[in-house]
């Protein structure tokens, strides 16, 4: 079992990596947003589940061991597969899916392009009790749920995934005044401002 590899980026695409170690190049299917920080000649640490298949060896690969083990979590679910597993992780951050289980809602999975409602229906059920809870520092606890939504939403409007949005909003809200984490466009001014350095590429609006 291959459980991480750690060499020099030669290639990156939109949605896999081929990383080099000790001469060998390994192509590691990726979430978007790590494919997009994945600079060739560059080094990268990523964990990785190596899918076997008859007709084929295949590895998925995660910026931290959360999302390898909920990825691994996700395989257990009837009717998702790999490919299935990393669109949620593409789509959805690890505490958004552990949030959505808890809360028994399956809309967040029914958006993710590739699972039905039956399939997003199953992957609440099956994964009950089986994912850590979401960490406290997820979203600033002075910021309402309504304006964090909102602002989620107009960024994931411009362009970026949901998921990309989701982490700026936070991170924005948890540095801002008690003000400015109440006033959507003060949270949604500050959050294009962190991603627009951060983000090399990333659309703007």
């Amino acid at each position: 079992m291959i459980s991480s590899l750690r060499g020099t980026v030669l290639h990156a695409g939109t949605d896999s990596v081929i990383v080099e170690v000790g001469g060998v190049g390994f192509s590691v299917a990726v979430p978007p947003d790590v494919a997009r920080t994945a600079h060739v000649g560059e080094t990268l640490l990523l964990h990785t589940s190596l899918i076997v298949r008859e007709d084929a060896l295949s590895l998925f690969g995660f910026a931290d061991r959360a999302e390898l083990d909920v990825f691994g979590a996700m395989l257990s679910v009837s009717g998702v597969g790999p490919k299935s597993a990393l669109g949620v992780l593409s789509a959805l951050t690890v505490d958004q899916i552990a949030a959505a289980v808890a809360e028994d809602d399956d809309k967040p999975f029914r958006k993710v392009s590739g699972i039905g409602p039956k399939t997003a229906k199953l992957i609440v059920v099956q994964l009950q009790g089986r994912l850590a809870p979401p960490a406290e520092n997820s979203a600033p606890e002075k910021a309402p749920t309504d304006v964090v939504a909102r602002v989620v939403q107009a960024v994931a409007g411009l362009g970026w995934p949901e998921r990309v949005a989701g982490d700026a909003v936070a991170q924005a809200a948890e540095a801002a005044s008690d003000a400015d984490r109440a006033s959507v466009q003060a949270l949604l001014r500050l959050t294009l401002a962190l991603l627009g350095p951060a983000k090399q590429g990333a659309p703007r609006g």
